[in-house]
Parts: structure tokens; C-alpha cells; sequence
């Protein structure tokens, strides 16, 4: 259960974080890129039962 609070909370981090948003179009790639291998770790300590 918590598992997917956190993956799903990860992926709006990652949603809200793309440089299409005005707000965020300045920041570059690097908010997503680092969301992204936040969401892939998530991901797999879910797959291996580590969450």
C-alpha cells in the first residue's frame, strides 16, 4: 500500500517537473531527469521488495 502512494506520488513529481509547464521551462531537463531515476529506484525496490 504504501508502495503505490509513493510510486504514484513520484510519477505527479515527474508530471509537474516536465519543461513543457511555463513554470518549470527555464529549469531544463535536469528536475525531470532526476525524477525519472527517482521513479525507476522506486520501481525496482518495489519489483524486489524492498518497499
Amino acid at each position: 500500500m504504501l508502495g503505490t502512494i509513493l510510486l504514484i506520488i513520484l510519477i505527479l513529481l515527474l508530471i509537474g517537473a516536465v519543461p513543457a509547464w511555463p513554470h518549470s521551462r527555464s529549469w531544463g531537463y535536469a528536475p525531470s531527469g532526476l525524477l525519472t531515476i527517482l521513479v525507476v529506484v522506486a520501481i525496482i525496490a518495489l519489483l524486489t521488495g524492498y518497499i
